[in-house]
Parts: structure tokens; sequence; C-alpha cells
């Protein structure tokens, strides 16, 4: 597989298809290249799927894990490539409302999955923190296990018996030791001081939120809808209506892509 050699870190990339337009697409925190990597494929163009440092098959440098060093991390992999789109998840939207807020120009189209960060604290110190020690010193098998066993998530398949199949495959390239450096560093910052800074980016914007999600509030979503110039918001009621509509929110991507 492909690497960007960065002057901190050196990046894992994936690429699927080919042509017009070129999609850079960032993950979430924890997460790899592999979080979006069914559906990639069913996008128009060129999806360019990279793990963020201390992510999946990249490298974890000890320290450099802020808004800023991430967007360092989608910058170096969209002028690898030449893209022109970014889309990114969670975290992966931050790191790219970071680039955008500082250089308004530098994509010609955004999706933002379940946005994380803008302007406000983070809420969940104490839960990522968990998430930290629950993977920090142990192998790859050993993190996956223990974070797919904890009580939390243990009650949430308990209700919701699919998300542990989605939550195996999002965790297969667990990074045990960069996943806690990023984690203790990334929850006392935020992408932008001012979401003002968003009124500069007039690329066409797709927002995918959904309500009643803690870590991704779906204010989030508002907040940027009105301050964005050209963005548009899909608001789903909550998860599982966000999971049984994935055909359809495919085919709108899809047509956002290549409008």
């Amino acid at each position: 597989m492909p690497e960007i050699v960065t002057e901190d870190a050196t990046l894992h990339v994936e690429v699927d298809g080919a042509g017009a337009p070129v999609a850079v697409v960032a993950h979430g925190l924890t997460n790899s290249c592999g979080e979006l990597a069914a559906l990639t494929p069913l996008m128009p163009g060129t999806q360019v799927r990279f793990c963020f440092r201390g992510h999946g098959h990249s490298s974890s440098p000890e320290r450099g894990y802020r808004f800023a060093d991430f967007g360092r991390d989608v910058v170096a992999v969209a002028d690898a490539y030449g893209a022109t789109v970014a889309m990114g998840t969670s975290l992966g939207a931050g790191a790219i409302t970071h680039v955008v807020a500082n250089d308004p120009d530098r994509f010609e189209k955004l999706l933002f999955l379940l946005p994380a960060g803008l302007d406000l604290p983070f809420q969940y110190h104490d839960r990522m923190l968990h998430t930290a020690e629950l993977v920090e010193g142990k192998t790859r098998e050993e993190a996956i296990e223990a974070v797919l066993s904890d009580p939390q998530r243990l009650a949430n398949y308990a209700e919701y018996p699919w998300l542990r199949d989605i939550d195996r495959q999002l965790t297969a390239e667990l990074n045990p030791v960069g996943v806690p450096r990023a984690i203790r560093e990334i929850i006392d910052d935020q992408p932008i001081k001012n979401r003002e800074q968003m009124r500069a980016v007039t690329a066409p914007t797709l927002l995918i939120c959904r309500e009643g999600d803690a870590i991704h509030p779906a204010e989030i979503g508002r907040i940027l809808v009105n301050v964005m110039p050209n963005a548009e918001l899909i608001l789903f009621e909550d998860g599982m209506q966000l999971y049984t509509s994935i055909p359809q929110l495919v085919q709108r991507v899809r047509d956002f892509l290549l409008s």
C-alpha cells in the first residue's frame, strides 16, 4: 500500500476508483482508513482513504495530535493526490474544518459526516480517557476485545445487536500505541477558535448529523448550516434511522459529488 511521509509522520493510504473528482477521505478518532471502505467504492471518481497519525497502519509519533496536526495530515494526502473534495467523519470532519477555516478555498466541495467538534470544548473527557486506558499497553487483538467488552458497549449491543458487527469492523485496525496518545491531546483542543471563520468557506458542503448523539451533537450541523454560505444539512432522528437510510444516503452523496 502507498505511504506519504511528512516531517513527523508516515501515513498509510488506500485508493478506490479512478478519475475525477478526487476526494480525500478522513476517518474518525480511534478508527482507521477502513472506516468507510465498504462505501467508498460506490462513489464516483477517486476516493483516497488514509489513516491519521497514530491510527491504523500509520506511524505513531510521541506527540503532535492536535487538530492542526491532523489537518496537516489531510493536506499532505490531498496535495499528493490532487484532491479537490474533502470528506470527513467525526475527527476527520474536525481536521478538515481546521484546514478550511485557515484556507477557505482549499477544497471545491466538502462533506462532514457526524462532525464532533467546532469551537466548543469536548464534553466527554472521562469516556474517551477510559478508552485510552482500555487499549494502552495491549496488543491490537487484546485492545479490540477490551473495547468490545466494555460494559457500556455491551449494553448498547443488547439493545442494538447489529452494532457489534459494525464496531468490530471499525476496530479491526485499532492502533493501541497511537490511539491513547491521540485521545489525550485531542480532547483538550477544538478544530477552530470561532465559528464565524466558516462564513468564508463558500464551497458546497453536505452535513450529515443525527439527533441524540452525545459525541457528535446535531447542534454542530445546525450551527454550520447557518454560518456556511453553501451548506445543506441532512438530519436523522437517531442512529437507527441513519443506518437504515444508508442506500439512499449513498445515492445522495453520489449526486452531490457529481453536481
